[in-house]
């Protein structure tokens, strides 16, 4: 007896398999059509103008992006991530929560916080994305934020939405979006952010990198340029007898432990330099601009990553420039951690919330911060937004009693102060009636 469903499915399955083979068809046409540039951006290994081929990987030997990313990271996971509540009245008062081990000691069994941050931070600069994932248990509470590395994610948007398909070790699991802690980089189109190597600093990171192996070759070399030795007789015809003088005279008189030996040249030899030297190449000058272009691409004050000839071109120079770096580069990567995190932790709430803590860039610098901390307490000419036990806290000092009151309340509680009273004239003795 024929089987109607049994053919139905078949067909079914016969016409899916037509499909993917056309499907592969169409993949293997496209990767037959990609052309030497399509494939180096496809594996991340696109050379750089000065032939160089950067990665991330090879980008992190320049130690301008070293610095830029050392710097930005650090300074990021330098802050307080405090969790507030809002109030009744429309203000904020910091509360104690679950939620704030792992947002400031530690996130995952193996990391503290600090690590944490710095790995999503330098993820999402190098590769265009930090992400995490959100281990919670059966309640849905959050437990862990366990790291994952950029190029073990592969990310797909499905409409409205996010789906994170990871690779650990070889055993693929999916995400769905309200389970990931996604910190994306400028130029952010939805699905992934851009990396700055790959798109504002891969040739400026190429000319760096070429530059170390020109200055590294230059001093093996004993800060010798390349030579020509010629005789005005000439040499043997021989090409075992040119490559043994060609050898020989590479081996006593080139690289770093050779410059000192006297040389000895027979029949009338003679050498003669025929590249450029460090300074008509302009080494230093290349060096010192690339690390300027680097520091440009991160968004870095050059002077904080240790280029500090134009310290003075903005503003009233370092200082002023460090508080730029504040505002301007470290800025909008807090934001975006705020907003995500916001988002993720407290899904549709209007009760807590997560902001950093910008005054912990004040730590180390005493005069600022007591400046600071003097005005917020109701200096001259101020009326004070803190209380003593709050500033206290910030030193890690005990509270002290009557130090939950603003300035401006302990000022209105206390009596205005009285009029002198009036003295009855008395009449001077000096005078006569």
């Amino acid at each position: 007896m024929f089987n109607f469903g049994k053919a139905k499915k078949l067909e079914q399955e016969v016409t899916a398999l037509r499909e993917e083979i056309v499907q592969i068809k169409d993949s293997a046409q496209t990767w037959h059509e990609m052309d030497r540039s399509q494939w180096a951006d496809f594996f991340g290994a696109n050379p750089s103008s000065a032939g160089v081929v950067v990665t991330t990987e090879t980008a992190k030997r320049s130690a301008a992006v070293y610095a830029c990313c050392r710097l930005i990271a650090g300074a990021v996971a330098l802050l307080p991530l405090p969790i507030y509540e809002r109030t009744e009245s429309g203000g904020r008062k910091k509360v104690e929560h679950d939620l704030w081990w792992l947002l400031n000691e530690s996130p995952y069994p193996t990391l503290t916080a600090c690590s944490f941050w710095e790995w999503m931070i330098s993820s999402m600069l190098l590769r265009g994305d930090g992400i995490a994932q959100i281990v919670r248990d059966r309640s849905g509470r959050p437990t862990r934020l366990m790291p994952l590395p950029r190029e073990c994610v592969a990310i797909e948007r499905v409409g409205d939405t996010l789906n994170y398909y990871v690779n650990d070790d070889g055993k693929y699991f999916g995400l769905q979006s309200e389970d990931v802690l996604h910190f994306p980089g400028f130029g952010f189109d939805g699905t992934k952010g851009e990396s700055v190597i790959r798109y504002a600093a891969r040739q400026a990171v190429g000319t760096a990198l070429a530059a170390d192996e020109f200055a590294g070759e230059f001093f093996s070399n004993g800060a010798s340029p390349s030579m020509v030795v010629t005789y005005p007789h000439g040499v043997s015809p021989s090409q075992d007898q040119q490559d043994q003088l060609r050898s020989q005279f590479t081996e006593r008189y080139v690289g770093k432990t050779n410059h000192h030996k006297p040389m000895l040249l027979v029949n009338g030899g003679d050498v003669k330099p025929v590249s450029l030297s460090a300074e008509d190449a302009q080494l230093l000058e290349t060096r010192k601009f690339q690390v300027v272009e680097i520091a440009r691409a991160f968004g870095a004050p050059p002077h904080m990553i240790g280029e500090t000839s134009a310290s003075t071109s903005w503003g009233t120079g370092i200082e002023q420039m460090s508080i730029g770096f504040v505002r301007y580069t470290l800025g909008p990567h807090l934001r975006r951690i705020e907003q995500e995190l916001n988002r993720k932790l407290w899904p549709r709430s209007m009760r807590f919330f997560t902001e950093f803590n910008r005054d912990g860039l004040l730590a180390g610098d005493s005069k600022t911060e007591s400046e600071v901390l003097g005005k917020s307490l109701g200096g001259p000419g101020t009326q004070g937004w803190m209380t003593v036990n709050e500033a206290r806290r910030l030193k890690n000092l005990p509270p002290v009693d009557g130090g939950d009151e603003l300035p401006l309340s302990v000022a209105a509680k206390q009596p205005a102060p009285k009029a002198p009273e009036a003295q009855p004239n008395e009449p001077d003795p000096t005078v006569s009636e």
